[in-house]
């Protein structure tokens, strides 16, 4: 038989292994005429799924997915988000807890000689056409002056209109018309998983946008804990980028629409490490309307005291289920003691969607007004029952309560002043006296009288009211001494011709 020599081998063996080679870059690798570089493959309910080549995508010949294009929602949303500029002339205090997690903003001191003051920044979302602002109380709390900065670089001056400590929310009002806004989503139907985007003004870098998915709902994470009124924490949890500056800003989904307010991060270092919380928009918007209606949230209670169920607790308590929330105590005349709910019922509902833990409570509750009806179901010895209670305020009543520190314009004095509340009376060791907040064109500000005076005496006079300043200023002729302490709580004298 005939045997071929190595050399025949060798030569027979690399034609073949060409050949093979030659074949597989034809079938995997070469583009055809029809683009038949794509391949096609089997997913696991038999429908097939296009694999695009890396030829193809060199062609620019590919789509991005429906419902993953982030561009149509950051340009309609971008010129609605503001960055927030504010100014004071004392040193800006904030307590090592809120240091240590939530975003605070970036303070800087400004140089130059007009004002010698501290800067602090953040970010706001206009949700009117006709200059409405929201954005978070710790942005705007300590504030002098509040400037609006808008996406185009107009610049205006903003007045507050009310401030909500429970859901660390502020409204601002600059006088302009047909302002882009951002339209109110609904933050219930926001899913876990779910496509987000951040807007903001992180680190003084404007107009920013960062994209995540929503990690949790309804995340109570103490942050408000040192507030003077109960706090209201129900956040939904993101990790869209959010950085000191991003305060105020704007959640919203692959609509724009606003789902939330960006509010704080989980942080030990103070910049973003993984989490980012936002007040959701069904709060936010009880929130401004109450501000913009009333002067005042009013806030609707059940008038009980609560805790989470757990395996422990249900173990304890001897509960069927590791549901709900667990009733500890009963106020007296409360809107919960009226429809006889009782110690040791556990709430598995409100107005038929389930409240699993104490914020998720907090929120259903929280976008009522006193007076209003809620249906609620309790567990009660292992038996179901339902209860409808009318909620009451703080009062124990169904009264609205008005608020009775807004700002009253003396046009003649060219000032804007409001009665101190009871905190502030504390903080300056007084019980009288009423606060300066906006001086305008006239005497006070030709005197070079400044805004956040607390006014105490006119010639000696103690001023207990707003109406008695107003009589005192409108009857003197003359001149008048007024006496008052200033933001870093040291006496100021000023000389007023009238």
């Amino acid at each position: 038989m005939f045997q071929p020599s190595p050399f025949v081998k060798l030569v027979a063996a690399s034609v073949l292994g060409g050949t093979l080679t030659l074949t597989a870059y034809k079938l995997f690798f070469e583009p055809t005429p029809n683009n038949a570089a794509q391949m096609t493959a089997t997913s696991s309910n038999g429908s097939a799924m296009k694999l695009s080549s890396y030829f193809e995508k060199l062609q620019n010949n590919y789509t991005v997915p429906e419902g993953l294009n982030f561009v149509i929602a950051a340009e309609k949303v971008t010129p609605a988000v503001v960055h927030i500029k504010t100014y004071n002339g004392g040193v800006r205090n904030s307590s090592t807890f809120l240091d240590w997690f939530r975003d605070k903003e970036q303070e800087n001191q400004d140089n130059n000689a007009e004002a010698n003051q501290q800067f602090s920044s953040g970010s706001g979302v206009i949700i009117t056409a006709n200059g409405y602002v929201v954005t978070n109380n710790h942005v705007i709390e300590d504030a002098e002056r509040v400037e609006v900065v808008l996406d185009d670089k107009r610049s205006f001056e903003a007045k507050v209109i009310g401030k909500d400590s429970s859901t660390d929310l502020a409204l601002l009002k600059v006088e302009q018309e047909n302002l882009p806004f951002v339209s109110f989503g609904n933050s219930d139907e926001v899913k876990i998983g779910e496509w987000v985007l951040a807007v903001g003004n992180p680190f003084d870098l404007t107009s920013t946008v960062t994209a995540g998915i929503v990690s949790a709902k309804a995340r109570n994470i103490h942050i408000l804990r040192n507030k003077e009124q109960p706090a209201i924490e129900a956040f939904i949890q993101t990790d869209a980028a959010v950085n000191p500056g991003n305060s105020g800003g704007a959640l919203v989904n692959l609509k724009g629409e606003l789902i939330g307010i960006n509010t704080a991060i989980a942080t030990h270092t103070g910049s973003y490490s993984g989490y980012s919380f936002a007040v959701p928009v069904s709060l936010v918007k009880k929130v401004t309307d109450d501000l913009i209606k009333y002067g005042e949230v009013q806030r609707a209670m059940l008038g009980i005291t609560i805790i989470d169920v757990d395996a422990k607790l249900a173990k304890e308590k001897q509960l069927k289920t590791v549901k709900g929330v667990w009733v500890s105590g009963i106020q007296p005349n409360s809107a919960a003691d009226a429809a006889d709910m009782k110690v040791g019922d556990v709430i598995m509902s409100i107005d038929e969607v389930e409240v699993n833990n104490i914020a998720a409570l907090q929120e259903s509750i929280a976008r009522h007004h006193p007076g209003d009806k809620v249906k609620v179901q309790i567990e009660r010895e292992g038996e179901v029952e339902n209860l409808t209670l009318t909620l009451k305020n703080r009062d124990n009543n169904t009264n609205i309560i008005r608020s009775h520190f807004k700002p009253v314009l003396l046009e003649d004095a060219g000032i804007e002043v409001i009665d101190l509340t009871e905190k502030e009376k504390n903080d300056v060791g007084v019980n009288y006296g009423v606060k300066i907040v906006r001086v305008y064109e006239g005497k006070f500000k030709d005197a070079k009288v400044k805004e956040g005076i607390i006014v105490t005496h006119i010639d000696k006079i103690k001023i207990r009211s707003l109406a008695q300043l107003e009589q005192i200023l409108r009857e003197k002729q003359g001149g008048v001494l007024v006496e008052g302490i200033d933001k870093n709580r040291i006496k100021v004298f000023y000389g007023i011709g009238f």
